[in-house]
């Protein structure tokens, strides 16, 4: 991350000089005079354009996290920079090629669709700080400019230190990101470029060892460090770099209607490591110190030709190509004689048409792609999406798809004697229908998921201690090989009364299948009271209130570090537990400082509250934090 804190600061100084340049015709404070807020946009890579938000309300409170996101269905474990539980199964993207794997150690890791790109009539910077668990902070600084109407440059490194609370529990981390993006005048040419460098480090404890020193809440366990934890010396590593281009050019100089020619182009590498002393909780060894090292690259090329009509909307058809190697530098051979092999590569080749309407209220696309090579692989894919105007819009999504499995569930080798495989799985079968509504009464969604040949981790190991948890981790991918049918319902809705508001989020979650695969609670809510005014002539708003989480019982997925992945498991239930947070909010201009007791109700609602079977949720803290908005 060195390198790209230079590239970093290098670039805030191309911000400074281009905001002292002299000899302008128009100065930059002559520009920022009659630039507006909606002037600085942000473009998604499929063209969907917002604007810099510098509003105070309780969605920014909800998005002021480590993510900086809604992080509603999702449960955070305890120190900042470590994965999440899913409760929300509607947050599952899905994707038909194989990927890396690892997911539980890629919530914090940008994706391609995680990138936006801009375009401001003044340089733009956002900074970012909140105070973490122990000895540590969160910073994420980010800059934007035009050198001119057609050209943008943007970068930003989001940095984050927490010791955590508990022993070996030390979150690092650290995502940069260089974007660019240009177009001709005439629009005729058309690029949007990034560059990424992250890494994820994290100290993995395993979890607490013995759950009665957490549970009876005896004072001297209160100093959480005095907890026994299953490793004290164990870390994962999750690195990664990124270079993306896409970009377009029409054939006609005259005709805007005419063919247009896209390229996209993505190659990325990747690595997860994990190291530790030998520890029987993971099985016999080869070796007395463990270092497991996967390594991934690949390159996608997508080439296609457009025609766009302004009566019938605009075709594309595509070839891509998608290239991986995920290997390590050895082979293994097991007991019983197989061999796990030290690599699995292959190149695989699909053909598509996409289809893109939109006119007066309307908006949709339909995508369609298949294998040319030997994979079977397919993707059907179609959004329609109706305005009726700035409060009512309707959307409805479908997907089909036959997924290729991640590279993980494949391949894998370990110093750890049954941490090895190679395995051949039939493709994942899924079908996605989604109806939302946003209404100027309430906001609803719906969402039916079919799953065949669903692809999974479980522990093999069945022995429990005294405590009813499992006394190993002997933890393995598994194919099932009858249906999984998901149901949610979601809505949020906000009353307000007064300088008072109550928001509230409320889902329904409802899976039906013949064995415990797929585990989510049933019903999860968010609800929050809050009081809002301005002070001193309107110069301060103040925003205050609680906020309520809560989920119902259910046997939560558990945390594998080795693997840095979620795995079922059908022991203990978690939920049941009331999370409130007290939080005090203040906006003067583009300045935003937040502050927040968590979980304010930890210490007299009782010690039962986890984000995974043996790893408590947070207990109360205080922590602050500022968002502050520079246009210049």
């Amino acid at each position: 991350m060195d390198k790209g804190f230079i590239y970093f600061m290098l670039l805030f100084s191309v911000v400074a000089f281009s905001q002292n340049q002299e000899g302008n015709e128009v100065s930059n404070s002559e520009i920022q005079k009659k630039a507006t807020v909606d002037l600085y946009k942000i473009i998604t890579l499929d063209k969907d354009t917002t604007y810099v938000d510098t509003t105070l309300t309780i969605q920014r409170e909800y998005k002021f996290n480590y993510l900086r996101k809604d992080t509603f269905g999702l449960l955070q474990f305890l120190n900042e920079g470590q994965t999440y539980n899913t409760l929300d199964f509607g947050l599952t993207a899905f994707n038909p090629y194989p990927e890396f794997g690892f997911s539980a150690k890629h919530f914090n890791y940008l994706e391609v669709r995680d990138i936006n790109y801009y375009n401001v009539p003044t340089p733009y910077s956002d900074l970012y700080f909140k105070s973490v668990m122990e000895q540590g902070q969160n910073l994420d600084a980010f800059a934007t400019v035009n050198t001119s109407k057609n050209l943008n440059f943007a970068a930003g490194y989001k940095g984050l230190r927490s010791l955590g609370k508990y022993q070996n529990q030390l979150s690092s981390t650290g995502n940069f990101r260089f974007i660019t993006s240009y177009n001709t005048t005439d629009k005729r040419y058309m690029l949007k470029a990034h560059i990424t460098a992250q890494d994820i480090l994290n100290h993995e404890n395993g979890g607490i060892k013995t759950i009665s020193q957490f549970e009876d809440g005896d004072n001297i366990f209160a100093e959480r460090p005095r907890m026994n934890v299953y490793f004290l010396d164990a870390k994962s590593l999750l690195k990664g770099n990124r270079y993306f281009v896409d970009h377009s050019f029409r054939l006609s100089k005259l005709n805007p209607n005419s063919l247009v020619v896209n390229h996209q182009f993505n190659f990325e590498n990747k690595f997860f490591e994990f190291s530790m002393t030998s520890d029987a909780r993971f099985g016999d060894s080869y070796a007395s110190t463990i270092n497991n090292k996967t390594r991934y690259n690949r390159m996608y090329n997508k080439l296609g030709v457009a025609y766009s009509s302004e009566k019938l909307g605009d075709f594309q058809f595509f070839v891509d190509d998608f290239k991986y190697n995920y290997f390590y530098y050895r082979s293994v051979t097991l007991q019983g004689g197989s061999l796990v092999p030290n690599k699995n590569n292959d190149r695989i080749n699909t053909w598509g048409a996409q289809y893109n309407y939109q006119k007066a209220n309307w908006k949709g696309s339909l995508m369609f792609s298949n294998s040319l090579t030997k994979q079977s692989l397919a993707s059907l894919e179609a959004n329609l999406r109706y305005t009726l105007d700035e409060k009512n819009s309707f959307t409805l999504k479908y997907q089909n798809m036959n997924k290729l499995p991640n590279l993980n569930y494949v391949l894998y080798q370990s110093d750890y004697k049954e941490y090895n495989w190679y395995n051949s799985f039939k493709n994942e079968k899924i079908s996605n229908v989604e109806v939302e509504a946003k209404t100027q009464w309430a906001n609803l969604s719906f969402q039916y998921t079919v799953l065949n040949d669903h692809l999974f981790f479980a522990n093999t190991d069945a022995a429990l201690n005294a405590e009813g948890l499992a006394t190993k981790l002997l933890v393995k991918p598994f194919q099932y090989d009858k249906t999984i049918n998901y149901l949610s319902v979601k809505g949020s809705k906000e009353f307000k009364f007064w300088k008072l508001a109550l928001d509230n989020t409320v889902l329904f979650q409802q899976v039906q299948q013949a064995d415990a695969v797929l585990n989510v609670p049933k019903l999860t809510t968010r609800n929050s009271l809050y009081f809002t005014d301005y002070y001193f002539k309107k110069a301060l708003f103040l925003q205050t209130g609680v906020t309520l989480n809560y989920f119902t019982k259910y046997k939560a997925n558990d945390y594998n570090p080795l693997l840095g992945e979620f795995y079922i498991q059908n022991q203990k239930e978690i939920g049941d537990f009331p999370m409130l947070d007290f939080f005090i909010n203040a906006k003067i201009r583009t300045f935003r400082v937040f502050l927040k007791a968590e979980h304010f109700n930890s210490s007299f609602t009782g010690y039962n509250y986890y984000t995974a079977p043996n790893y408590p949720y947070r207990d109360f803290m205080v922590r602050f934090g500022v968002i502050w908005d520079f246009f210049s």
